[in-house]
């Protein structure tokens, strides 16, 4: 229909071309318009013969390609029952297999009979033992022992006996091993999880440590179980106590340490706050009851030994006839000096006087310390307070069910409570010592002034 509606385009065109010849020349003869007719009618005929034989060739190639489909179809049908045919073959055989199956297993199961107990008890003792030795601190010494105890464990076969003797052998290896203290050569992982080889002491499944420095088994990134040092060490004695081991010799009894938790204790110790990080606990208040404990316990030593040396002095000068204005007996005797010409009334007076410019020089800064120690307890009570505050707040906020939360004010309010209890206590002992020493001083001087002025009356009488 396409090509005809074409040849009718272009018979029309030739006609309208016809025509505009025929409009733009009056003078176009019969025959020379009967000859472009002819021509259009020529190609119209050309045009139809060609659309005719295309249609026949298109409907010819569709015909054949349904033939071809119609084969395949058939294909298709055929592959599909075959294996349809197939599937309830195969159905029948996994039906065989699964009664063959079944009636094998009741065999196997009359067949083994005692045995199938003892499969088991081989398969729960070998998948324990793997358990035990997965983080056991002598596996860092050997190494691999598990992969034949997970092969025996997971096995659906009776344990050869092979098998069940590599399990006893491997339960006493790591029974006589916890009784001894070996060293050997192992690679261990830094903080930062980088390796390197080094000569590792341990102590049984308890402890281990390379270098005076605690080791851990643990599994780390990849999956692997390795030696990994501490991420922070155990403070106090701890390390010194771990070289001791490392450089004891043989058949030598040294002090030493474990962790019979098998490293959870060790890993709580870690997890022990700093003294600087106990400090933070208290806040401000902590840090202002340290800064007056370490005034008041330099200012209390200084003026306790300044006493000392005083009541030094003074006991010299008892003992010496030259008379030494640097101490507080000398002064005194050269106040007589200067009034032993006098009545003893007026002598009694200036010495007096004298003993009692002494005494504020002697006790000078001793209430200070007695005031820091009387507040020092109060700053802590403060501070417990203040943390008190903080708890209830945060369970008021979020409830008990977090301790965690909690746990900051509870720290505010004991570590501020200790420190107040801390710089009380050197702070009262420094202030009776101190007290006690300028008493000293001071009975000394009113003892010797009192025999000056006995002497003096004793003198004027005869």
């Amino acid at each position: 229909m396409k090509l005809l509606k074409l040849a009718g385009l272009s018979v029309c065109a030739g006609i309208a071309a016809i025509s505009a010849d025929v409009a733009t020349s009056s003078f176009t003869s019969p025959a020379t318009a009967q000859v472009n007719l002819q021509s259009v009618l020529d190609a119209v005929r050309v045009e139809r013969r060609k659309s005719a034989e295309e249609n026949s060739r298109r409907e010819a190639e569709f015909l054949a390609k349904r033939n071809e489909q119609r084969a395949e179809l058939s294909r298709v049908k055929a592959r599909k029952d075959a294996a349809k045919a197939e599937t309830l073959r195969l159905e029948g055989l996994r039906d065989g297999n699964r009664a063959t199956i079944a009636d094998l297993s009741t065999k196997l199961d009359e067949a083994n009979g005692e045995f199938r107990d003892l499969f088991g008890a081989a398969r729960s003792a070998a998948n324990d033992l793997n358990n035990t030795i997965e983080t056991s601190l002598i596996s860092a010494q050997f190494p691999g022992r598990g992969d034949a105890l997970l092969k025996t464990a997971q096995s659906e076969k009776l344990p050869a006996i092979e098998e069940l003797e590599y399990l006893w052998d491997t339960y006493m290896l790591e029974m006589v091993e916890q009784g001894k203290v070996a060293t050997f050569d192992a690679p261990i992982l830094d903080v930062k999880g980088n390796p390197s080889s080094a000569t590792v002491t341990r102590i049984g499944p308890f402890v281990a440590f390379s270098n005076g420095e605690f080791l851990v088994y643990e599994k780390n990134d990849q999956g692997s179980v390795s030696l990994k040092k501490l991420t922070r060490q155990p403070t106090g004695n701890r390390k010194g106590l771990a070289s001791n081991v490392e450089n004891s010799s043989g058949g030598n009894h040294v002090r030493g340490i474990i962790d019979p938790s098998l490293g959870a204790l060790l890993a709580l110790t870690v997890e022990e706050p700093t003294l600087k990080e106990r400090l933070d606990q208290g806040g401000p208040v902590g840090y202002t009851i340290v800064a007056m404990t370490v005034l008041g316990v330099a200012f209390g030593f200084f003026r306790l030994v300044m006493l000392i040396l005083t009541n030094g002095a003074v006991r010299a000068q008892a003992r010496s006839k030259k008379i030494s204005k640097s101490n507080p007996l000398g002064r005194v005797m050269m106040a007589y000096e200067a009034t032993d010409k006098a009545d003893t009334d007026t002598v009694a007076l200036r010495l007096d006087d004298a003993v009692l410019k002494e005494i504020p020089k002697l006790e000078g800064g001793l209430n200070f310390i007695k005031v820091l120690a009387a507040v020092a307890p109060l700053l802590g009570l403060l501070g417990t307070v203040i943390g008190m505050i903080q708890t209830f707040q945060a369970i008021t906020l979020f409830g008990t069910g977090d301790p965690q939360i909690m746990a900051g004010g509870i720290s505010a309010a004991l570590v501020t409570t200790v420190l107040g209890l801390i710089g009380a206590i050197p702070l009262l002992f420094i202030h009776a010592f101190a007290s006690g020493a300028a008493k000293g001083v001071t009975q000394t001087l009113e003892e010797k002034a009192a025999g000056i002025i006995a002497g003096h009356a004793e003198g004027h009488r005869g």
